[in-house]
């Protein structure tokens, strides 16, 4: 049975921020793989109503595995709602993922859910996974680089 994960963060920065590290092709491709992959943009159109494609590939054997999906609420700076749907038939079945933001003292209250997960992804693993890439981003976002 499809699994679901959720997961939360209290970021320092704000929440333009933290969404814009969601939508940018090249701040996805830094942050989102978890430790040990690599990531390949192919295609973003960022916007309510746009897709996405992307791959990871695993940095020791060198296998990629691509997914993609569409975006359906497009809110900046407050919330993403997106379809994930792997290329790998063996992990069928579409996920949707909720990223919602919101304005705290000292930056931006994150959660983030991911349901729909295949059964050949243990959900503990996906889990873990996510640990890294939210560990990635905040290491993106928190800097205040002003020049």
């Amino acid at each position: 049975m499809p699994g679901t994960v959720n997961l939360h963060r209290v970021l320092p920065a704000t929440p333009d921020k933290v969404f814009r590290a969601f939508t940018d092709a090249d701040a996805m491709a830094q942050w989102l793989p978890p430790y040990g992959f690599t990531a390949h943009v192919h295609h973003m159109d960022a916007r309510d109503g746009g897709s996405f494609r992307m791959s990871f590939t695993n940095f020791t054997t060198g296998h990629a595995h691509g997914f993609g999906g569409d975006y359906h609420e497009f809110v900046p700076g407050r919330r993403l709602r997106y379809t994930d749907r792997f290329d790998d038939p063996a992990m069928p079945g579409e996920m949707m993922v909720t990223v919602d933001m919101k304005a705290v003292d000292g930056g931006t209250d994150l959660t983030i859910e991911q349901a729909g997960i295949p059964d050949a992804i243990p959900v503990a693993m996906c889990y873990l996974g996510w640990q890294d890439s939210l560990d990635k981003l905040a290491r993106l976002v928190t800097p205040d680089i002003t020049q």
